[in-house]
């Protein structure tokens, strides 16, 4: 039986795997602060949505579901973590002291189920948040069955001229999962975010 928990603010626990060949944040119910929900309506969009912590079995599991609508140049529902000077969460430190014996992260991975629409991952790679150049984005399908996306970082583009742009995960001060960019509905579960050597 689904267990239903609608939070605002949500967070990864992490779990080092046992080769230690990637980091690995599971959504758990125990850590709810790092993570939160935005949508365009801080800039005068009109779509609407919601984040919920659920359970099936043993499986943990965000859900982002709402009406992404274009109207008013918005376009998109997000949930969204950063680091700042004042406040760097435990996903950013590890991130940010991730080379292991020479190499680098390579890309991420995501345990994910949909309703059959594209979603995205947007990465920001500067504190000057309001500031496009900064942003790097990559898309994936979703079908109603878990599969396990795999996106290489050299798989990003710009979000604002669309060219590819490697990731360096040093430099990642944002990481969002996003439905965006013409209207639909939204309905995204994720179980997990691993970060690949």
């Amino acid at each position: 039986m689904k267990k239903l928990l609608l939070l605002m603010f949500l967070a990864f626990t992490t779990i080092a795997s046992a080769n230690e060949e990637v980091l690995s944040f599971p959504f758990t119910p125990d850590n709810v602060k790092d993570w939160k929900y935005f949508s365009d309506q801080v800039m005068g969009g009109v779509s609407e949505g919601q984040v919920s912590l659920e359970q099936d079995g043993d499986k943990v599991f965000i859900r982002l579901s709402g009406n992404v609508r274009t109207d008013n140049n918005g376009g998109f529902i997000q949930l969204r973590t950063s680091t700042s000077l004042s406040n760097k969460p435990l996903m950013f430190n590890l991130l940010h002291n991730s080379k292991k014996e020479g190499k680098k992260l390579k890309g991420i991975r995501l345990k994910v189920k949909g309703n059959g629409e594209k979603y995205h991952i947007f990465i920001q790679t500067t504190i000057f948040y309001r500031l496009p150049t900064g942003y790097k984005i990559a898309t994936f399908d979703t079908s109603p069955n878990w599969e396990t996306v795999e996106i290489p970082f050299n798989k990003f583009k710009k979000l604002k001229d669309n060219i590819d742009s490697n990731i360096n995960a040093k430099d990642i001060k944002t990481f969002g999962i996003v439905a965006y960019g013409r209207d639909f509905k939204s309905d995204l579960s994720v179980s997990s975010i691993e970060f690949y050597y």
